[in-house]
């Protein structure tokens, strides 16, 4: 599998292979030559992601922190002073190469409550849209136990399936899946390639390796499972190496997970069968042939609201005569919609005093009925 064949791609990289573990320093030179890397995929039209972790790794030296396990405040204060540093890495690395960076942080809520959803959602597509690469990361300094990750793997398929990305690739210590652990069994097989992820699959995985490192196989098998439902395929591929994706793209020795399903099907599926309406929106007719032809709704074409619904909600559209003809997730609020609909899109600023997305429902977020 080519990764120059890709989309839209969401690259992982653990601390192990960021940060010297002894010294709590960037490995600069592996950072450089991934740059490159990313550098030339996007020159390849690829929009590219990243999701980094580092930032406790490389705060809790400047902070004197001692090494071994950290409390959460302990892991929150160095993740303060380690996001700084990180985000000027990429920074100082990816302007090499004319590349703009952005640092983006969320929590495991900001990924599953659909507002939030929306919204790292719309930010993320639009850096790809305008040449960015988004660095990724925990926020670990307000995230607590409950609503935490804990571990990189497992954000990273969480964003892929978040951002409709067609490959995610899982920079680690180890070049693929493995019968077993090959650091403690000889014997242990390579996987090529994974179908689906089975009981068999899972009594593969390992444990976490020592160090700064929070993952392992079993929070890698699991992040498969989540790109695999989200139409994403995922290549577990060894990070070790300098220039990773330039051998991951040349052939490299890996395990690729394939997906059954492409990423925008898996999205519409999840919108069709797995959100409950909370509310509705009558059309025109105008409006209900803009759908018909995969059209994005638009406030003009909607002349009355029902039910009661926020930002993120699911909601049915209905034509004059009440039939269900699609269902989505509403960009506004029942109430913020009843004040637009009607009016054309550049109008809404006017109107509500803000200027939220132009669509009241995105294609991306539709679902028409008969599909």
């Amino acid at each position: 599998m080519k990764l120059a064949t890709s989309k839209r791609l969401v690259v992982k990289i653990g601390s192990a292979l960021l940060v010297e573990q002894e010294a709590g320093t960037l490995k600069r030179a592996w950072l450089a030559a991934l740059a490159e890397d990313v550098a030339e995929l996007k020159r390849d039209g690829v929009e590219v992601a990243i999701v980094s972790s580092g930032a406790i790794a490389l705060g809790r030296r400047h902070l004197g922190l001692p090494p071994g396990a950290l409390a959460l405040e302990q892991k929150q204060a160095a993740a303060a002073t380690g996001q700084i540093r990180l985000a000027h890495a990429w920074q100082e690395a990816l302007a090499l190469h004319q590349i703009t960076c952005a640092q983006v942080l969320v929590t495991l809520e900001d990924t599953e409550e659909r507002r939030r959803h929306l919204n790292a959602r719309a930010t993320i597509s639009t850096l790809l849209a305008l040449g960015a690469v988004p660095v990724i990361n925990e926020n670990d300094t307000v995230a607590t136990s409950e609503i935490r990750f804990g571990d990189n793997d497992r954000l990273a398929a969480r964003v892929a399936q978040m951002i409709s990305a067609d490959t995610l690739v899982l920079l680690s210590d180890i070049d693929g899946l493995y019968t077993a652990d090959p650091r403690k069994d000889r014997s242990a097989a390579h996987i090529d390639e994974v179908v689906r992820v089975t009981g068999e699959v899972e009594a593969m995985a390992g444990e976490a390796p020592p160090g700064h490192s929070s993952g392992g196989m079993v929070t890698k098998i699991a992040a498969a499972k989540i790109a695999q439902g989200a139409g994403c395929r995922m290549a577990i591929a060894d990070g070790k190496r300098m220039h990773p994706l330039a051998a991951l793209a040349n052939g490299a020795k890996c395990t690729w997970f394939k997906p059954d399903t492409q990423p925008k099907t898996a999205r519409k599926r999840w919108i069709a069968g797995s959100v409950k309406p909370v509310g509705w929106v009558k059309v025109d007719a105008g409006a209900a042939r803009a759908l018909g032809r995969g059209k994005s709704l638009l406030p003009a074409g909607i002349t009355e609201i029902g039910g009661r619904f926020e930002r993120g909600d699911p909601v049915e559209v209905r034509d004059a005569d009440g039939a269900v003809l699609a269902r989505g997730l509403s960009a506004y609020s029942a109430e913020d919609a009843k004040r637009i609909k009607g009016h054309k899109s550049g109008d809404i600023e006017t109107i509500l005093g803000y200027r939220g997305r132009d669509e009241m429902i995105h294609r991306d977020d539709l679902v028409l009925e008969q599909s």
